[in-house]
């Protein structure tokens, strides 16, 4: 079942298990391994949401996301050198508006995203609302605050964490979050709206044969669709 938002005015410390650490550990591992083969090949990553933050369910998937406009097949190729299947490979968008993005899937928790067509601030920053941690941030067994789908900021401690509502609080969250007010207002009206009226599909999913490349897919796309064109001229 769905998360859903929450409104709560006072903090609650949440204190982790020793089963809670041991799967944390166990994800952000797994979540290094793909990173560290991606940057092998010089590629930037990031992983992001709860295994950036810490508060990890026995649901949480692996999710690496490329920020910078980078070649697919350099990412292929860099995951393919390091020994990693590919069982899936699909083109996205979410709405006509939104960026085109590639998602590699490594096995049925593990996912390498990356942007085919230049980020907004908005969407570049919708990450770091989430939490956001780089290799280094991994090595060091560091973790970072974010908000979950409940629209509650996770703040980590020594024990586990701290959490309290984004909803009035936008200001301060952007603050500690270090990104515009813009994208936490549009992230709770997002997840808001989703809440009351459910998912509502992606506007593009477009599964990539063994045959076909990025590139080739999102040029059909661009000859068939308009608003594709439009995306990927516009920022």
């Amino acid at each position: 079942m769905a998360k859903k938002p929450l409104t709560r005015a006072e903090r609650l410390e949440v204190v982790y298990s020793e089963k809670h650490w041991k799967l944390l550990n166990n994800l952000r591992a797994r979540a290094a391994e793909v990173m560290v083969a991606l940057s092998r090949s010089h590629i930037h990553s990031v992983t992001h949401g709860s295994i950036a933050r810490g508060d990890v369910s026995a649901r949480s998937d692996v999710d690496v996301f490329i920020p910078e406009m980078t070649s697919s097949f350099a990412i292929e190729t860099a995951l393919e050198r390091a020994g990693f299947p590919i069982s899936r490979r699909v083109l996205v968008q979410a709405t006509p508006t939104y960026s085109l993005k590639g998602f590699i899937e490594i096995d049925d928790r593990r996912c390498v995203s990356f942007s085919l067509s230049r980020l907004r601030k908005t969407e570049r920053e919708f990450y770091r609302f989430g939490g956001e941690a780089v290799l280094q941030t991994l090595k060091e067994n560091t973790r970072v605050p974010g908000v979950d789908k409940r629209l509650m900021l996770i703040e980590p401690t020594a024990s586990g964490h701290v959490e309290s509502s984004v909803i009035a609080n936008e200001e301060i969250v952007a603050s500690i979050l270090g990104i515009s007010v813009d994208t936490v207002l549009n992230r709770v009206h997002v997840l808001l709206r989703r809440d009351k009226v459910g998912r509502t599909g992606l506007f593009i999913e477009r599964d990539l044969t063994p045959d076909e490349t990025f590139d080739s897919v999102l040029k059909k796309l661009e000859d068939e669709k308009p608003s594709v064109r439009r995306r990927l001229r516009t920022v």
